[in-house]
C-alpha cells in the first residue's frame, strides 16, 4: 500500500542558537526580589518543620552517600518534625510580553 504524503509541519517560536540554553523565564522579566536567593533558608517556613529537619540533615551529605540518606529519611521511621501543607511556589504570568 501507498502511504499518504506527510505534510510539512510549521515550527512553533522562534529557533534557538546553539549556545543558547532553554530558560522557560526569561530572567530580564522577573524584578521580585523572592526569587534572587532560592535556597530552602530563605524560605519562611516554621523551624521544626519537617522539611527544615531533613534539610539540616542532608545539606551535609555530597555524593553518592545522597541518595542513600535521602531514602532513609523518606521511611516511615524518620522522625522529622510537622508537616505543613503551605506552598512556597512561584506564580508567573502566562503572557509573552
Amino acid at each position: 500500500m501507498a502511504q499518504a504524503p506527510v505534510a510539512a509541519v510549521p515550527s512553533l517560536g522562534k529557533r534557538r542558537s546553539t549556545n543558547e540554553r532553554f530558560q522557560r523565564i526569561n530572567p530580564d522579566k522577573v524584578s521580585t526580589h523572592l526569587i534572587r536567593d532560592n535556597r530552602y533558608e530563605t524560605k519562611a517556613a516554621p523551624e521544626n518543620d519537617y522539611g527544615a529537619k531533613a534539610h539540616a540533615d542532608l545539606i551535609v551529605t555530597r555524593g553518592a552517600g545522597f541518595r542513600k540518606e535521602k531514602n532513609k529519611k523518606k521511611r516511615g521511621s524518620y522522625k522529622g518534625g510537622t508537616i505543613t501543607m503551605e506552598s512556597h511556589s512561584f506564580k508567573f504570568a502566562d503572557t509573552d510580553d
